[in-house]
């Protein structure tokens, strides 16, 4: 998707690289570009069992403790 931005008649230059970054930012192709560069991994299954498994843990530690009002 291509963006063009041109200097409107006496326009100053830092006026230009607001309405241009304020384009950008309205387009969306700043996100997309961060999207394919920061790609997350998916984890493997047992990653996501130990992440799940120590979820359940604070989880039920956090609840005990609720309990007797700490």
């Amino acid at each position: 998707m291509a963006l063009e931005i041109k200097k409107q008649e006496r326009e100053s230059t830092q006026s230009l690289v607001r309405r241009f970054t304020k384009a950008i930012r309205g387009s969306g192709i700043l996100v997309r570009a961060r999207k394919i560069r920061f790609k997350e991994r998916k984890k493997s299954g047992a990653m996501q069992k130990r992440a799940a498994k120590t979820r359940d843990e604070r989880k039920k530690k956090y609840e005990a403790l609720k309990k007797l009002g700490k």
